[in-house]
């Protein structure tokens, strides 16, 4: 996990603002209008350049490519994916149900209204092997020219897959998982075979309980829950655990969140994934308070903790000074060398989305960096 043996080091979530220029063109494109494919790739790999040094200059030790390449940190796979060609499928937001007026301003968010998750009507296969590849290769030249070298890509869990597309093919969620889960390994190989920590986008575990599951118990959730971590570790077999995260969110929209599972309803599952560290929102109002988890929670040998210690949502920027004892508190129960600072979630997850205004993301990054500083003096 690219782990350091004298300070604490930053990282993130995965999405970051993407240029003006490639929120367009990509809008064109999940809009079916004709896009100049050549060109595409150019912003893209363009955006990967400039968002690394950004990450690198604001003081993030471990960097990615902030998905540009990617219309959302989920819906991308039906663009590499066959077998998604059904009707789009509707969401059940059980916090926002509560609050219609609210609901109308979150999902008429212009990336948002959209995204595309038609269902699955055919057998699932790899369309497109290159588009991994393509990824790594845009990330390893931004590194090299930005001078960072430690480097992270994100992909997304079979969880959530199978959330956010429904399975009009397979007639069992143990079958369409498993179908997603052989699809997706050579997505995950290909980033760990390129020299990169894959991070495994899984809101499934968290969030999926209060949009997939709202209406089953809490017991029925955590073997739905079970289902899905089993499909990731199948995916993930070979690979080795210490290039292995997983980021674990409860949705990254402004909602009441009044619905949310307990981080210490599901820690316990989601360590049973094969993934070395845990990423996870633990800045946010509703679960700031949930590093007391690890008082009575053991952190299991050879995991490390990812907690956000930056809100991913709002535009104030965190005094370094929180940022330093958000880091204490996890460090003081699971041990200095088993945390590294991260953001609650990412602040691109869909294209267009601008919760926080960019700049004032990197001045969060920034924030967080000298947090990490101060955290280091006092806690290392």
């Amino acid at each position: 996990m690219q782990k350091s043996k004298d300070r604490f080091l930053t990282t993130h979530a995965g999405s970051l603002p993407r240029p003006p220029d490639l929120i367009r063109t990509m809008f064109a494109k999940e809009e079916g209008v004709p896009v100049d494919l050549a060109a595409l790739k150019m912003q893209i790999r363009d955006a990967v350049a400039g968002v690394v040094n950004k990450q690198v200059s604001a003081g993030v030790d471990m960097v990615n490519d902030g998905e540009m390449s990617k219309p959302s940190y989920a819906t991308y796979v039906k663009d590499r994916l066959a077998g998604f060609g059904g009707a789009g499928n509707t969401f059940k937001y059980q916090d926002l149900n509560d609050f219609p007026v609210l609901a109308n301003k979150v999902f008429g968010d212009p990336g948002r209204s959209r995204r595309k998750t038609p269902g699955c009507n055919a057998a699932i296969s790899v369309r497109d092997e290159g588009a991994a590849i393509a990824d790594t290769d845009n990330l390893r030249a931004a590194m090299t020219t930005a001078g960072a070298s430690r480097g992270f890509m994100s992909a997304a869990s079979p969880g959530v897959i199978a959330l956010f597309f429904r399975d009009d093919f397979y007639g069992s969620r143990e079958a369409y998982l498993a179908a997603i889960a052989d699809a997706m390994r050579l997505e995950y190989r290909a980033i760990v075979e390129a020299g990169f920590v894959l991070q495994i986008d899984c809101p499934d575990l968290a969030m999926g309980r209060h949009i997939q599951f709202a209406d089953a118990s809490l017991a029925e959730f955590r073997k739905q829950a079970a289902l899905n971590i089993e499909a990731l570790n199948h995916a993930l077999e070979g690979l080795p655990p210490d290039m292995l995260r997983l980021h674990l969110c409860w949705g990254s929209y402004e909602g009441p969140h009044h619905y949310d599972v307990a981080l210490g309803d599901i820690i316990e599952l989601v360590f049973k994934s094969r993934c070395s560290a845990i990423s996870f929102e633990a800045a946010n109002p509703r679960h700031a308070h949930e590093w007391t988890v690890f008082e009575t929670v053991k952190l299991p040998d050879g995991k490390t903790l990812i907690p956000g210690v930056l809100e991913s949502k709002t535009n104030f920027i965190e005094h370094p000074e929180l940022i330093a004892q958000r880091i204490g508190n996890f460090a003081k129960l699971v041990g200095r060398e088993n945390v590294i600072a991260g953001s609650d979630c990412g602040y691109g997850t869909w294209v267009g989305q601008a919760a926080v205004d960019p700049d004032v993301v990197w001045a969060k990054m920034a924030a967080m960096a000298e947090g990490a500083r101060i955290a280091t003096k006092k806690f290392w």
